[in-house]
């Protein structure tokens, strides 16, 4: 385990340092795009003779790092608690309906969306997979990642209000999409396994548990965390202390029952609203330093496993046109739920931001860890290889086209109002 994450970040360091260095993309973009390539040379070199243990040792790697534990049980916990902790807190507040409007309604109708579309496709290419895994497919794909957008979002001085709707949507989407996935996971089990017959009032009751308890769990463990580091004048210690928060709360969420993905969303965002009052100038900004240098390196880290994994999973002519197919089903789908919502929250922002929000929303880790964490089945390697293709298609192309339609976003979004003096 510990030689193949160590051969995963000083692969990973090198792919962010040849893009930092020659290509200029945006680092998760480059990072993706490059571990892709390097992906497809390690295939081509398989048929070579004498190099196929080459490719044979990079498998063995990868199959050593379970990558649904990497990322659900590893990484997301501190990547979400940092967004969390990234965002203005006040600033959220005041745009909370908005926000909950997108991460809640957006997600519920992307998943279905996506997942009668994706029935049709897989239906057409030959491939039997039936509606409950189409939706299962659904949710994982729905939740979009803030990571490479944001980073473009800030270096275009988007304005704030708009920078924190997107990240907002794009945090608590996460978690919503993990909730709406594992209910449906459960009814899959169910139905598989002949228990008692799965209906809608369970399936809300496990909604209503994991969601709500996730926020109140992690606003209860924001109290505690800001009154323990309100205590005391360490540096060292408080950000020890957040670390805690964030590893021992995930893992207790897990056996609580409830969301830990919107529970660390909560807990970062409650300590983001209390940190001028419980950390003193010189700890906050040592803490949030510690926590965005934390998130940017994991953040590589992750995408450089996806380039690299990517093209490593063995495939079937049919999958792959399913996964082509899918991508655009996936984009229209996108913009139909967040169009719709978006017209009883647009007040207040521009008309570029339904296609900035449709077009920003890059998939990542967390689709790809979900499906790989799919049980046996026989569509299981459909639905893997569907979300492959399209995670490397929104990071890859629209992560590089996105710049322009920030831009007019930026431009066209209306300005704060001066302060009365």
């Amino acid at each position: 385990m510990l030689t193949a994450f160590a051969a995963l970040l000083v692969f990973t360091a090198l792919l962010a340092y040849l893009n930092e260095r020659f290509l200029h993309l945006p680092t998760t973009v480059g990072v993706t795009l490059a571990g892709a390539l390097a992906s497809l040379l390690l295939s081509l070199i398989a048929n070579v003779s004498g190099l196929e243990g080459v490719h044979a040792w990079v498998q063995r790697i990868l199959s050593t790092l379970n990558f649904t534990d990497f990322v659900i049980n590893g990484m997301l916990s501190l990547l979400l608690f940092a967004g969390g902790l990234s965002l203005n807190a006040h600033q959220m507040l005041r745009q909370w309906d908005s926000i909950l409007t997108l991460a809640v309604v957006s997600t519920l109708l992307s998943t279905v969306l996506v997942g009668l579309g994706s029935y049709v496709i897989f239906g057409w290419c030959g491939l039997a997979v039936p509606l409950l895994g189409a939706l299962l497919f659904g949710a994982l794909i729905s939740p979009t990642d803030p990571v490479a957008v944001l980073d473009l979002l800030k270096r275009a001085k988007v304005p704030l209000r708009l920078e924190t709707l997107i990240a907002g949507e794009s945090l608590f989407n996460d978690g919503v999409g993990v909730v709406i996935f594992l209910v449906l996971l459960n009814l899959a089990g169910a139905a598989s396994h002949h228990a008692a017959e799965p209906n809608l009032a369970s399936a809300l009751l496990l909604f209503a548990r994991e969601a709500l308890g996730g926020v109140a769990y992690g606003a209860l463990l924001g109290v505690v965390g800001g009154y323990l580091v309100a205590t005391i004048e360490n540096t060292a210690v408080e950000t020890l202390l957040t670390l805690a928060l964030v590893v021992g709360g995930y893992v207790l969420a897990t056996r609580l029952g409830v969301s830990g993905p919107l529970a660390m969303v909560v807990l970062g965002l409650a300590i983001s609203y209390l940190k001028d009052r419980v950390f003193t100038a010189e700890t906050r900004e040592h803490i949030l330093s510690f926590w965005e240098t934390l998130d940017q390196v994991l953040n590589i880290i992750l995408f450089g496993f996806i380039g690299l994994d990517v093209l490593l999973t063995p495939t079937q002519l049919s999958q792959t046109i399913a996964g082509l197919l899918l991508v655009w089903v996936a984009l229209a789908a996108r913009l139909v739920s967040v169009a719709l919502p978006f017209q009883l929250v647009r007040r207040g922002y521009g008309p570029y931001t339904t296609r900035l929000l449709t077009w920003g929303g890059l998939r990542g880790g967390i689709a790809i860890s979900l499906a790989l964490g799919l049980p046996e089945s026989p569509y299981r390697s459909t639905l893997i290889v569907a979300t492959y293709i399209v995670v490397l298609f929104t990071i890859t192309v629209q992560g590089l086209t996105i710049m322009p339609l920030v831009h007019r976003a930026a431009a066209h979004s209306p300005k704060p109002k001066p302060q009365a003096p």
